[in-house]
């Protein structure tokens, strides 16, 4: 009997997700942001200063009318790092190496919740506000040359956000990510990893 419920639920959810997918706006934009970036150690052996970088890429949103909930993801380059003063400890300053610039280059895949607020008596045809957050999985596809650290493959960062859509073409939004895995590591401590940290200011154009 249990099986038979939750089969009947399974087929249920099913329908009504394939309904709301059906029924689902989708558009997509061009985006591109400034953001200002950090690498969190997971000790604070030695200093470390963000630093300035860009984001360019295709933004899609997908909308179920009527609720104000949706989906949106993307396809964006983006550039992570920090400036890593290695030459504070000795078992650098030895080997030659001072503060150095670190850089990954990196494919971002955002996966996020947003609620728009859409009924406001026309109103949102002008200005609307938005909220969303979710996960971004970041494929490392290039780095920096200092070769002090081991790389991964990528990474896996959680962020949260929100901004204003204008006239249903433009939205400027506000967004912070949280690095929940390592995205490097050195190569002389093994256990001494940093994951990333961002905020950034962006503006999309849906067309």
């Amino acid at each position: 009997m249990k099986r038979q419920i939750v089969k009947l639920l399974t087929i249920l959810s099913l329908l009504v997700g394939s309904s709301m997918a059906a029924n689902a706006q989708f558009r997509y934009a061009a985006v591109a942001g400034f953001e200002m970036t950090n690498l969190k150690f997971k000790q604070d052996l030695v200093s470390v200063s963000q630093t300035p970088s860009y984001q360019v890429g295709v933004q899609g949103e997908m909308m179920f009318p009527g609720l104000g909930f949706g989906i949106d993801l993307g396809l964006i380059y983006n550039q992570l790092g920090a400036k890593v003063n290695l030459g504070e400890r000795k078992i650098w300053a030895s080997q030659g190496y001072g503060e150095e610039r670190v850089r990954l280059h990196t494919l971002q895949i955002p996966l996020h919740l947003r609620f728009k607020w859409t009924r406001m008596n026309g109103l949102e045809d002008i200005v609307a506000p938005f909220i969303y957050g979710g996960p971004d999985f970041n494929i490392l596809v290039g780095h920096g040359d200092c070769d002090a650290f081991k790389y991964a493959g990528g990474d896996l960062s959680v962020s949260a956000g929100g901004g204003v859509e204008l006239f249903r073409r433009w939205q400027l939004s506000f967004q912070y990510s949280w690095g929940m895995t390592y995205a490097l590591k050195t190569k002389l401590l093994d256990n001494y990893s940093a994951r990333s940290r961002s905020y950034s200011v962006r503006l999309a154009y849906f067309f």
